[in-house]
């Protein structure tokens, strides 16, 4: 049984062209991990975030999760990432682990502040914010549903 060379020429070109598209999609995904300064930030809980997910300000990718630990003593998880290096952040930047939409994977957000002191290379940001879920978020829709509003009035400040 003879194989035809139009047949083994279109089997390489389909092989050649799947390799350019991984390629682009391998660049394009920007999936290689950041070289930068590491930070570290400590949640009460971090909702499933990943190691390799991102780190953003205002929307723009400058750093990446590099590893999650649990602190002994306090119980509390310890995040730590990389900051690209030319990216330097007020000491009174806040943390916070944010969902990229509704089926989305889990990102940091960093929220810069307006301290004239840097963080440094090792350092650990101090302002942070829990992720809130989905169910966290549809329980407190809920509770302030069914608050009597005489309960609700008594529960807002200033009245």
């Amino acid at each position: 049984m003879g194989r035809n060379p139009i047949e083994t020429i279109l089997g390489a070109v389909v092989l050649v062209v799947a390799g350019l598209f991984l390629a682009i999609a391998y660049t394009m995904a920007d999936v290689r991990p950041v070289e930068g300064y590491p930070l570290q930030a400590v949640f009460s809980k971090t909702g499933d975030l990943q190691v390799g997910s991102d780190v953003r300000v205002s929307g723009i990718k400058v750093g990446s999760v590099t590893e999650q630990r649990l602190d002994p003593q306090t119980f509390r998880a310890v995040v730590s990432m990389t900051i690209v290096p030319d990216v330097r952040l007020p000491a009174d930047t806040v943390a916070t682990i944010v969902s990229d939409g509704l089926l989305g994977g889990k990102y940091v957000r960093l929220q810069p502040g307006s301290a004239t002191e840097m963080l440094d290379s090792g350092g650990r940001i101090d302002n942070t914010e829990d992720f809130q879920s989905m169910e966290d978020l549809v329980g407190d829709i809920i509770f302030l549903a069914t608050q009597s509003p005489s309960a609700q009035g008594a529960a807002q400040p200033g009245r």
